[in-house]
């Protein structure tokens, strides 16, 4: 039997994972811009974390997760999302002692089983971000602030912010009472999955995306009438910071998040690119959850992006070369001087690359030189090793540069870091 990769599961291939690398490079400039440090959590967990963080009622404890008994007889599941295990890691080591604020991000795989589709797997990975300490809308706006300039640094095609509140406490009991009796109104025309949530959590059956259910979804009163006094301040103060530093956003009052801790500022960021699916990122405030899995009451704001679906919103671009210059050889004693050169380039930072290894011929060496993307091909053979001189030839367009063997490393690394425009 042929082994294949597990249903939901993909692997991530060179030529591919440079653009991973890319995305993962940019978050942790960005963030870090913003005074934010990474946080590593187990791929497993109690179950409990999930249990009490992520809620009982959610889709994802319900249907997805991963939820297993170890040999030990512990009651563990593979982790379905970052914001509980971060909280759990930042109660446990007491992170936030002494700070006003403290923020970190995580990037790893995480496991829901659904089904897989485009740009949506069981084994998935996000990247996202946690702000403890602070229940100022300044964080909830700077984080979406963030996040746009971190979709924008990557090219994300045409990224859209839509912004909603989904209320404080006081706002929630009004606003569910009102909910709940209309939509015991249209129970007899929503899905099942509508009146389950109608059970559990009304405030989800916003989430629902069967056709039928939407123009009923459309006639529910929205939040925003229920609104108590602090929540409306809040949010109006989020859209005016928004506002002054020109983050371009949408009003959606259906927005809701598909997890139980959310308060206050929720959103949301997609991309046209993505099709009908078209969610990046998503988060908000959660305030609550930090005592809910057994710590103070210490708000919280944060978001969750799902690396595949940016991957497909960004720009395709070509995989770049594993080498920036590939040295070829004509005989044995020429292979012992280009390997001595392999080793100074590399010294000096230079990418290199050979085939002159087991008597390979010279015209299949040419032939790797090109199917390497390197920028750059180095000929080493007697002439040139008598002269004492080597020629780094360029596989694009053939320009030449002749190169003393003496000064060949830092030369050649001069000259790279010249075509990139970067201090040599």
């Amino acid at each position: 039997m042929r082994l294949k990769a597990i249903r939901g599961t993909r692997d991530i291939l060179p030529g591919e994972v440079e653009r991973w690398q890319r995305v993962e490079a940019a978050a942790r400039e960005v963030f870090a811009l913003y005074g934010f440090r990474e946080l590593r959590t187990p791929i497993f967990e109690d179950s409990a974390v999930f249990l009490k963080g992520t809620g009982e009622a959610t889709d994802i404890v319900r249907k997805e997760m991963y939820r297993f008994e170890d040999l030990g007889g512990n009651d563990l599941t593979l982790r379905p999302e970052g914001t509980p295990p971060v909280i759990r890691a930042y109660l446990e080591h007491g992170l936030g002692q002494g700070l006003s604020m403290d923020r970190f991000y995580y990037m790893g795989p995480m496991f829901r089983y659904e089904r897989p589709q485009k740009g949506r797997y069981r084994q998935f990975h996000q990247i996202g971000v946690e702000a403890l300490g602070s229940g100022s809308p300044r964080v909830d706006a700077e984080i979406m602030e963030m996040a746009m300039r971190w979709l924008h640094e990557l090219g994300v095609h045409q990224p859209h912010l839509m912004l909603n509140t989904v209320g404080d406490q006081q706002t929630r009991a009004t606003y569910l009472a009102v909910l709940v009796r209309a939509q015991a109104e249209h129970l007899d025309v929503l899905c099942k999955d509508c009146h389950q949530r109608h059970a559990t959590n009304p405030l989800r059956v916003f989430d629902c995306k069967i056709p039928e259910c939407q123009p009923i979804l459309d006639q529910l009163p929205t939040i925003h009438g229920s609104l108590s006094s602090r929540s409306a301040r809040h949010f109006e103060r989020v859209q005016q910071l928004l506002d002054l530093w020109h983050v371009a956003y949408d009003l959606d009052p259906r927005l809701v998040r598909g997890l139980d801790y959310y308060r206050e500022t929720v959103f949301e960021i997609t991309s046209e690119a993505l099709g009908a699916q078209d969610s990046l990122l998503g988060g908000g405030r959660y305030d609550g959850l930090v005592a809910q899995l057994g710590g103070d009451d210490r708000p919280g704001t944060g978001f969750a992006s799902g690396v595949e679906r940016i991957l497909l919103a960004m720009p395709d671009e070509a995989a770049g070369g594993v080498a920036d210059v590939f040295v070829v050889a004509f005989d044995e004693e020429s292979t012992e001087v280009a390997h001595d050169l392999l080793h100074r380039l590399r010294a000096a930072g230079v990418r290199t690359l050979s085939a002159a290894y087991d008597a390979r011929n010279k015209k299949a060496q040419l032939r790797a030189a090109k199917r390497s993307g390197a920028a750059w091909q180095l000929v080493v053979g007697p002439d040139e090793i008598a002269a004492g001189r080597y020629t780094l030839r360029r596989i694009a367009d053939g320009e030449r540069v002749e190169i003393a063997a003496s000064e060949l490393p830092n030369k050649v690394a001069q000259l790279l870091s010249d075509a990139r425009g970067t201090p040599g």
